[in-house]
């Protein structure tokens, strides 16, 4: 990323990923699109998304991180059924299993390799270990995963996404994070409350 070549190819493997997104899962405008009542002045400012220029000669990752570009951070894309993300691994780090309720998520891989999966509704799991320039689909709702083995190099990804807003529904956090009774949970896990207990306090914010 840090060559200017590194960074023509990486707006060129985001502008590849843009076209592969065909099925929308927004609702349809009713006009070219939206302009937010707290803008005042719309010109090509408003269409320019310059959050991902820290990407631009950065470091490697020291964890997994992700920069968005959805509706929330560039509001031209409400109303446009398209949205962004950029995943950095560091080595030896994944993205905990998760779902995205409003889309399809189209993963390429521009650096370093990935272990993805996804299950099914018939609780099949489908696995493959993607290498630089492997497209890889996980279905609109379905939980997946993606893990970079990898123990000395990071990995880098771009998603692209059939909605301004696809929300992301990360399982650990949504299970042991929001307080659901600890019984519940023992019970749906088939465990003891202490264990349940032990996973929460992990998964906690640290202070």
């Amino acid at each position: 990323m840090a060559s200017k070549r590194s960074f023509v190819i990486f707006f060129l493997m985001i502008s590849f990923a843009f076209v592969q997104i065909t099925i929308a899962g927004d609702p349809d405008i009713l006009t070219d699109f939206v302009v937010p009542q707290n803008v005042t002045k719309v010109d090509g400012s408003f269409f320019t998304f310059t959050g991902m220029r820290v990407l631009v000669g950065s470091k490697p990752p020291t964890a997994f991180t992700v920069l968005k570009a959805t509706k929330a951070e560039f509001p031209a894309l409400d109303g446009q059924s398209v949205s962004y993300a950029v995943l950095e691994y560091a080595p030896g780090t994944i993205n905990p299993p998760h779902t995205h309720p409003r889309s399809a998520e189209l993963l390429f891989l521009i650096g370093g390799s990935l272990q993805v999966g996804f299950v099914d509704t018939t609780n099949k799991l489908f696995t493959q270990t993607l290498q630089v320039g492997d497209i890889f689909v996980f279905p609109k709702g379905l939980v997946h995963f993606q893990y970079n083995v990898d123990p000395e190099n990071p990995a880098l990804a771009i998603s692209a996404f059939g909605s301004a807003s696809a929300g992301t529904v990360s399982l650990p956090s949504t299970l042991f994070t929001t307080g659901i009774d600890d019984n519940v949970l023992a019970i749906s896990f088939k465990t003891d409350v202490a264990t349940i207990q032990a996973l929460k306090a992990g998964l906690a914010p640290k202070p």
